[in-house]
């Protein structure tokens, strides 16, 4: 049997397994959150459809040849949380965009009195470090209702299939990337503002700011430089660890 963890193997241990997730949404938890919507008289349509969701998961999807594995990019908590089946992990990055807390939320990590902000992928110079995960083909069709329905339920993000760079070869790559249409994003929040949410923030999936925390450590184990995510997380107070500095050679000294 194959390691999924060959290529990341600092990183064992440091994901939550699929069926330990509290963000694998099955039958039984929809139908829970339905239930609590209802009573919170939220409607009917208080979240995207079966029908809708299905109908863009098999539109992006088929592009993806009948006997192909399906990669995913992992930039926010599919680092440590994926709540899927994989068989591989890698390295990977994603050119032309940045991981950004850019989309609303008001339940998970925050609520609609005060809504929390999580990461989004936006459109901008540079690349996006972060992780790959290989879905096999013969648990597609399962895994992949499983991560519709926990990153496009609500809307604020388009699927999309981009190309990312991994050590062992660039793949495809399904990726949630901001949608610009939707109101949910904050894209133009100052970043004193954006510290001044994920510090105060709180949903029934526990702080805004333990959130943020977690970013830093899968980073950390990745030795993973992000400015952006450095920046902010010294504005609330859990500044990420400093990366020790390469050893010089003698030859290299001279």
């Amino acid at each position: 049997m194959h390691d999924a963890f060959r290529h990341v193997p600092e990183l064992r241990g440091s994901i939550i397994g699929a069926e330990d997730s509290g963000l694998r949404i099955t039958d039984e938890m929809l139908a829970a959150w339905d239930a609590q919507a209802q009573t919170r008289g939220l409607g009917a349509d208080w979240r995207r459809s079966d029908d809708a969701l299905d109908a863009s998961r098999r539109a992006v999807l088929s592009g993806v040849a009948d006997s192909q594995d399906l990669w995913i990019f992992a930039y926010g908590s599919l680092m440590w949380d994926p709540g899927l089946h994989f068989v591989e992990v890698r390295r990977a990055s994603l050119p032309g965009y940045q991981r950004r807390f850019t989309h609303k939320t008001t339940i998970g990590r925050g609520s609609p009195e005060h809504p929390g902000l999580v990461l989004s992928l936006e459109p901008q110079e540079g690349r996006c470090e972060g992780l790959a995960f290989r879905i096999e083909r013969a648990v597609l069709e399962r895994e992949s209702l499983v991560i519709w329905r926990r990153e496009m339920i609500l809307g604020g993000y388009q699927a999309r299939i981009l190309s990312v760079a991994t050590p062992q070869g660039p793949v495809d790559a399904l990726a949630f990337v901001s949608d610009p249409a939707e109101a949910r994003g904050a894209s133009n929040m100052p970043l004193h503002e954006v510290a001044a949410v994920i510090a105060h923030a709180c949903g029934n999936r526990g702080s805004n700011l333990e959130y943020l925390r977690q970013v830093v450590s899968q980073l950390d184990r990745l030795r993973v430089t992000d400015d952006y995510v450095s920046r902010l997380a010294c504005l609330v107070g859990v500044c990420p660890s400093p990366q020790p500095v390469p050893t010089i050679g003698h030859r290299e000294r001279v």
